[in-house]
């Protein structure tokens, strides 16, 4: 039986000047299948289709701020003005079907110039047709397999806070509504967060405020150009996953505290997933197995937050947010498989969603 507890799965979400139509997001996925960094028909189908089957806000996948920052020569990017046509015919079909759209920006780091995951999913050598130099916080390859980063300098560093400031300006210029940073995932800015990957001795390493400077420089200067009413968010590993092991890593204690501060800095939700650093980490999977981390995070920190991590039916969807553990879930790979997992959601937990007028005469 429903209860009277709000926030439930289908009541709309305000966040700054943004309102979404339902507490359903769609997670982004890479799918490698850009050309030059440039939008396909096959993201606007992708994409748009989920935003036909009533999510509530559409979120493109990794978006590369710099060509060295993809992760395969096929990821979207926005690195160039060029780009911007491309998204904004995305965003607009968006829109015209009711949902809100945001864009993930962010840099692979030293997991970048790999090949796609149908063609083997390893890493390329520079000299690799299709590859380049990686460049990393500390010269430290993913694995003894793998191309060695270049270690970069501090205006290396600058460079790319400049990178993501200028992608935000493009995004902006795009028509999204809600833009995320993407710090998690064993990328760039997790590099720096996390002392397993980043062994710096200057300004940008050693404590807690040194490896989580690279992230709060980028947050600035991305509220920046990123206009006040509207919201902007952060994708954060929340752990590295090891804590099975005698090494220090990221943990929740120190998302937590990093959450407090980025909240201060004009970020408004917090998407929290896990892992991605290294190839040693242990993690349990299992249904909502990430929900958790949005819970405590939102509790501890006092900050709205996404809960992502298999997440595949709406009865655990409703659960979740009418239980108060996250103000939005994401969905992911059930959405590659059921691209109207919002109107099946809704059935299950008995609320009433519009489908598009098109499609009246085939709805249940």
């Amino acid at each position: 039986m429903q209860s009277n507890i709000p926030n439930r799965l289908f009541e709309p979400l305000t966040l700054r000047s943004v309102t979404l139509r339902n507490r359903l997001m769609m997670s982004p996925m890479c799918q490698y299948s850009a050309e030059d960094g440039f939008a396909t028909d096959w993201h606007l189908v992708h994409l748009g289709s989920r935003a036909v089957g009533g999510m509530g806000l559409i979120c493109v996948e990794a978006t590369a701020v710099s060509p060295e920052g993809r992760i395969s020569a096929e990821d979207l990017g926005i690195w160039s003005d060029d780009h911007v046509e491309g998204l904004r015919r995305i965003t607009s079909f968006i829109r015209q079907q009711g949902a809100a759209s945001a864009i993930q920006l962010a840099h692979s780091g030293r997991k970048g110039s790999k090949n796609r995951p149908w063609e083997g999913d390893v890493q390329l050598q520079s000299h690799d047709p299709k590859g380049w130099t990686i460049i990393a916080p500390s010269a430290l390859p993913w694995s003894e397999q793998d191309p060695v980063p270049v270690e970069m300098t501090v205006a290396d560093i600058q460079r790319v806070v400049h990178s993501f400031k200028e992608g935000a300006r493009r995004a902006l210029d795009a028509g999204f509504d809600i833009l995320e940073i993407h710090a998690a995932h064993g990328y760039l800015i997790h590099e720096f967060l996390s002392p397993i990957t980043n062994h710096r001795n200057d300004i940008y390493g050693g404590s807690f405020e040194n490896r989580t400077r690279f992230l709060m420089e980028i947050t600035k200067a991305v509220r920046k150009v990123w206009p006040e009413h509207l919201p902007l968010s952060v994708r954060l590993s929340v752990t590295d996953a090891m804590e099975w092991k005698s090494v220090e890593s990221w943990t929740l204690d120190q998302s937590v505290k990093i959450a407090r501060l980025l909240k201060q800095e004009g970020v408004d939700v917090l998407d929290c997933s896990s892992g991605g650093l290294t190839p040693e980490q242990r993690i349990v999977g299992g249904a909502g197995y990430q929900t958790a981390y949005a819970s405590q995070i939102k509790i501890l920190a006092e900050i709205p937050t996404i809960a992502v991590g298999l997440i595949t039916d709406g009865s655990q969807a409703d659960h979740i947010i009418r239980t108060g553990q996250a103000d939005l879930v994401a969905i992911g790979r059930e959405l590659m498989r059921d691209p109207y997992f919002a109107f099946h959601a809704a059935e299950t937990v008995h609320m009433v969603t519009p489908w598009p007028v098109q499609y009246l005469r085939a709805k249940p």
